[in-house]
């Protein structure tokens, strides 16, 4: 199977300190990708440079779109990142609230981005809308209600439609669950499964809680001052961690 995205060494400074340094793997379609590592780690630097919300100072990162074409990430044109950031990217925040527009209807949210690709007939896009409402749980009666109306778990679930209604080959996501209390999160992880499962999409999730990780990820990055320590299949890496920083993650888990 051919990657979807190809990551070689790639870094990103702060003047004389490095964010993140030295980072490769490879992103296969239909898998969930998880980074996992304490706050100051590098781990939302390294989502951020390669979804293009940073610029890279080192490195490749080669993405290859549906028709098979591959696009070098870090020369591409500032035009043609935004053309894939709408059709072939999501990005979902920790807040929804930063990925959402607050003073519009659930579904002019999730329209929006169908919109951009061209799609103007209202009935059709108000149906589209309201199947991804249902997709992700939210009753399509919804439709109108402004994301303002809606529970914190919801908002996040619409921040999924609203991603995933141009059919992306890659979600990057930042700390989805941080801010959900268990039970909805445990209801947002089983969405996510499904969703990935229905669509083939690839996902890469940086994520501080090691359980998210050994529930959604195929496999885990474990990062440590900006470098990856670890890497591997997840549940391999949390029953067997090799490296004494992944050692200390797990035990705090277990002790907890």
């Amino acid at each position: 199977m051919t990657p979807i995205l190809s990551v070689r060494q790639v870094a990103k400074r702060y003047g004389q300190r490095y964010g993140c340094r030295e980072v490769s793997f490879d992103l296969y379609p239909g898998e969930v990708l998880c980074i996992v590592g304490e706050s100051g780690s590098g781990k939302s630097t390294l989502l951020s440079t390669l979804a293009g919300k940073l610029a890279a100072d080192e490195g490749e990162v080669t993405f290859r779109d549906v028709n098979g074409t591959e696009h070098d990430l870090l020369t591409l044109a500032e035009a043609d990142r935004r053309r894939l950031a709408r059709t072939e990217w999501g990005f979902v925040t920790q807040h929804a609230r930063d990925g959402l527009r607050m003073n519009v209807s659930a579904g002019a949210n999730v329209s929006e981005r169908l919109m951009a690709l061209g799609q103007r007939h209202y009935g059709e896009l108000r149906a589209t809308a309201g199947e991804w409402l249902e997709k992700v749980e939210i009753s399509a009666e919804r439709l109108d209600d402004r994301p303002s109306q809606f529970s914190g778990g919801m908002q996040q679930r619409l921040q999924i439609a609203r991603n995933l209604v141009t059919k992306p080959r890659l979600v990057f996501m930042d700390e989805p669950t941080g801010g959900l209390d268990v039970s909805v999160q445990a209801r947002f992880l089983d969405l996510l499964r499904r969703l990935v499962h229905e669509t083939g999409i690839a996902v890469i999730m940086v994520t501080h809680d090691l359980g998210v990780a050994r529930l959604l990820a195929h496999r885990t990055l474990v990062m440590q001052q900006g470098r990856v320590v670890e890497a591997g299949l997840t549940d391999q890496i949390l029953d067997d961690p090799q490296h004494p920083y992944t050692q200390l993650l797990v035990s705090s888990i277990l002790q907890a």
